[in-house]
Parts: structure tokens; C-alpha cells; sequence
């Protein structure tokens, strides 16, 4: 199964492993029980394909989705999907009813938002389900915790109408990927005292949730009722050591592959790609793989990172370009047009934690950068 793109699928393709996510999603589910799953499939499924992950996570046995805005919801819904799903990124003019009507959950981490999630469920006459988010520390969304009594009365006035119903409280950590940074604690001490305040002035939502994939496998204390899994979901993990500290196997859901589009031999002296920024060290064999910084490749992975032919890796050098890049085969290497390329996710590796380390990045941004022109193979063991 493919979806639409714009290269041929056998020239390239990220094939999405949907027994991987199965596998990913079960062993956290496990490991943080009695806590629930949300899995969280915005930007597209981290680059996998948000209907397919949503799908998974569901078969899987996730109660929650989690997504960021509420466009990506409601592709989710229009593809068939019924079950509770969050969304948190709401910008300042942004219209709630389709979300209302859908019976998606919108996050307010103001008086203001709030309002907005009123105003949805009278013009849609249907009750806005709304979780409140506070900003523990992460200073970027919530409500500061100053606001934080107003929005609570705030939310029970509107939840005593009828017309909103107050379904999670939920905030994000900082740091949870660093075992022993202090902050973690912190905004941990400022959401139970925040969540016990909202409790004292009447509210009994749903769910609390404050876990990331890194305090999912990291921090059992802080579980609460639900745990965000996002990036763990999709086989990287999301620190250092997380998931191997936690006893947690996690398996690459998306492997990037290309076929050799040609193969060139080049002499000592001479230069590569734009810039001449790699000379040829001796006489040797450049192979060119048809994906560039436009396909999410990133630019700085030149002269950075290596790629599997076969059974062994080669280095990319020379800048990487638009749709293009080249890495040096060797000066006797068998490789042939139409040989496969492996740029990441094999079991025997390189994985994108390791495009990530030679491009000074995290895992998150490898594998969610992978452009739409690149089509996404579905390898699913229940088709």
C-alpha cells in the first residue's frame, strides 16, 4: 500500500513498519500501567502518517490521541475515527465549532480560549469538552500559574451552564529526558499543587496527564492517569539511554531507503557536489541517492553521516542538495544502478538517532522533516 507522492516509490520510499508502532505502543502501555496511552500523531504521525498511526494506536488499544492543531483532528475524524483525541495549538482568531461539533477536545490555557470553546458550543449547540493546561515551567503555553484560581472559576461557571465540560487538566515537562535535572521536579510540585486547587474549587475532570515519552519510561510518579507518548511511539528514544534504563525495547517504525540513481568513478583531486567543499582523498566510486534537503535530508548531515549499501556503511560526502546527494562508495566497490540504500531505521542500523548525532539535532526532527514528496510503503503484518 502507497500513498500519493511525487517519486516513484521504487526510487525511494519510508516504509513504515506498522508492527513496530504495535510492538512500541504495547511495551509502554505495559510499562506505565494502570496510567492510559495517548498517543500523539501530529505532524503527521511524526512523518509516519497520522490516519495510519491513528489507526495502529487504536488496534493497539489507545483510549486517547493527541495532535496539535485542530485541522489534524479533524482529518482524523474524517477518516473514520470516532475515539476521544486532544488537540493544544489554538491560535488567537482560531474557530472551535468544527472541533465542538466533532467532539474533539480543545485545550484552554486561558480565560480567553475558554471563551472561544463557549462561544463554539452555542453556535454548534453541543456541549465543548475542554481540558485545561497550565504552564509549570515549560514557559510556552498553559496558564501562568498566577491565572491559574481565574481560570478554574472561569471553567466551572462555563461547566455549571452545561454547555462545557472540563474533561482533562494536562501541562508538559522541560527536562524529563535528563534524569536528574531539577526542573523536572518542579513543574512536577507546580502541577499536583495546580491540580489539587482545581479539584478544591470543584472540578473533576476526566483525566490528568503530564508524562511525555521521556517520563513515560523515565518517571512512574509522575504518570497520573494518562502518559503522552509521542516520539517512543515511533521507536526513537527520547533521551540518551531512556528506554534502555526503563528495560523498554523500542523498534524503528520508519526505514528510509532509495535506489542508487547512479554511479560515477571520480579521480584523486577531484571536487564534489556545490562549494567543492569535498575533494576526492585518491581515486574512488561516488553513488548518487535520489532525496535532497526538499525530502527533509538535511544539509548539515554533508560529510556527517553515513548511509548502508549492502552490508556496510558509506559516508555521505559533498553538500547535500535539493533532491540529491552523493556518498563515496569506494574505489572498488560491486554497487550497481538500482542498488538499495539505506538511510535509516534497519535493525542493523544507522537509525535516526544516529543522523541525529552527526547533525547535532534529536531523533524527533530526522524523521518528522521527511517530505511528502517521499511515499510512505505501509509494511503491516494484519494485510
Amino acid at each position: 500500500m502507497t500513498t500519493h507522492s511525487m517519486i516513484d516509490p521504487r526510487t525511494a520510499s519510508a516504509t513504515i513498519d506498522t508492527d513496530a508502532l504495535r510492538h512500541n505502543i504495547d511495551a509502554i502501555a505495559h510499562h506505565v500501567a494502570p496510567a492510559q496511552v495517548m498517543a500523539v500523531v501530529k505532524a503527521d504521525g511524526y512523518g509516519h502518517g497520522a490516519v495510519t498511526c491513528a489507526r495502529v494506536a487504536r488496534e493497539a488499544g489507545a483510549p486517547w490521541l493527541g495532535i496539535a492543531t485542530i485541522g489534524e483532528a479533524l482529518v482524523l475524524r474524517e477518516a473514520g475515527d470516532t475515539g476521544p483525541i486532544l488537540s493544544w495549538l489554538h491560535g488567537p482568531e482560531e474557530d472551535y465549532e468544527p472541533a465542538v461539533a466533532d467532539g474533539i477536545d480543545v485545550t484552554a490555557g486561558t480565560v480567553d480560549q475558554l471563551s472561544s470553546a463557549l462561544m463554539a458550543a452555542a453556535a454548534c449547540e453541543k456541549t465543548a469538552r475542554v481540558q485545561l493546561e497550565l504552564d509549570s515551567g515549560m514557559r510556552r503555553a498553559g496558564s501562568d500559574p498566577a491565572e491559574w484560581d481565574h481560570l478554574c472559576r472561569a471553567a466551572l461557571e462555563c461547566e455549571q451552564t452545561g454547555a462545557v465540560k472540563i474533561t482533562g487538566i494536562w501541562s508538559h515537562l522541560a527536562t524529563a529526558d535528563e534524569p536528574d535535572h531539577p526542573a523536572t521536579q518542579k513543574q512536577a510540585d507546580a502541577f499536583a499543587d495546580a491540580v489539587a486547587h482545581a479539584r478544591s474549587v470543584g472540578l473533576e475532570p476526566e483525566i490528568v496527564h503530564l508524562a511525555n515519552s521521556a517520563a513515560a519510561l523515565g518517571h512512574p510518579e509522575l504518570h497520573h492517569d494518562a502518559v503522552r507518548l509521542g516520539i517512543a511511539m515511533y521507536g526513537i528514544d527520547p533521551g540518551d539511554g531512556c528506554a534502555t534504563r526503563a528495560g523498554v525495547e523500542l523498534l524503528p517504525a520508519m526505514r528510509l531507503r532509495a535506489q542508487l540513481a547512479a554511479v560515477r568513478h571520480v579521480n584523486e583531486g577531484d571536487g564534489v557536489s556545490y562549494g567543492h567543499s569535498w575533494i576526492a582523498p585518491h581515486d574512488t566510486t561516488l553513488g548518487l541517492v535520489p532525496l535532497g534537503y526538499a525530502d527533509g535530508i538535511l544539509r548539515a548531515a554533508s560529510g556527517r553521516v553515513k548511509v548502508r549499501v549492502g552490508n556496510r556503511t558509506v559516508p555521505i560526502v559533498g553538500r547535500v542538495c535539493m533532491d540529491q546527494f552523493m556518498i563515496d562508495l569506494g574505489p572498488d566497490a560491486p554497487d550497481a544502478v538500482g542498488d538499495e540504500v539505506t538511510l535509516f531505521g534497519a535493525v542493523d542500523g544507522p537509525r535516526a538517532e544516529d543522523w541525529a548525532e552527526g547533525c547535532d539535532t534529536i531523533g524527533y526532527e530526522i524523521v518528522s522533516r521527511i517530505g511528502g514528496r517521499v511515499p510512505r510503503v505501509l509494511e503491516d503484518g494484519d494485510e
